[in-house]
């Protein structure tokens, strides 16, 4: 019930765009976020057999995400003067900041599915329309506007406390 090869060249050609700003977006260097994102696409197609593609987006953010922290992981076990680089990642942003929208997301979250999730991130991060996001997630533009609306519902909620 996996993944055909082809199925997986279609995604690759698909959300490789994706994968590589979300790799860029972590690891802030050029040529390592470009291996990386081969290696997302290494692992998928590996595992492919065990994979569905109901939402191949979310499925490869979240690989994503894993293969890149990992690597940061790795490096910082490699070189120990690689901390400054690591202080300098974490310091993108004050913390403080940072940590309290993190802490208004996972109470926004989990109010909702994680579909809605998936489809905040296309529209919002990546820069889907709504007519992409909808085909992607297999609904209707109206049916994505609704749901991305209530989701903004309810972060002004959560905002206000």
């Amino acid at each position: 019930m996996g993944l055909e090869y082809g199925e997986i060249t279609a995604l690759y050609e698909r959300y490789r765009g994706m994968v590589l700003r979300r790799c860029r977006q972590m690891l802030r260097d050029e040529k390592l976020a470009e291996d990386a994102a081969q290696d997302v696409f290494v692992q998928f197609l590996r595992h492919g057999d065990r994979l569905t593609a109901e939402f191949p987006s979310s499925l490869l953010y979240r690989i994503a995400t894993n293969h890149c922290l990992n690597l940061i992981r790795d490096v910082r076990r490699q070189d120990p003067h690689i901390e400054e680089w690591l202080r300098r990642v974490a310091d993108w942003d004050d913390p403080g900041p940072r940590l309290e929208a993190r802490s208004i997301l996972a109470r926004l979250f989990g109010r909702h599915e994680e579909s809605t999730r998936t489809m905040a991130v296309l529209h919002l991060l990546d820069g889907m329309t709504l007519e992409e996001v909808a085909r992607e997630v297999g609904m209707s533009v109206s049916g994505v506007r609704k749901r991305l609306r209530t989701l903004r519902e309810t972060l002004v909620e959560l905002e206000a406390l």
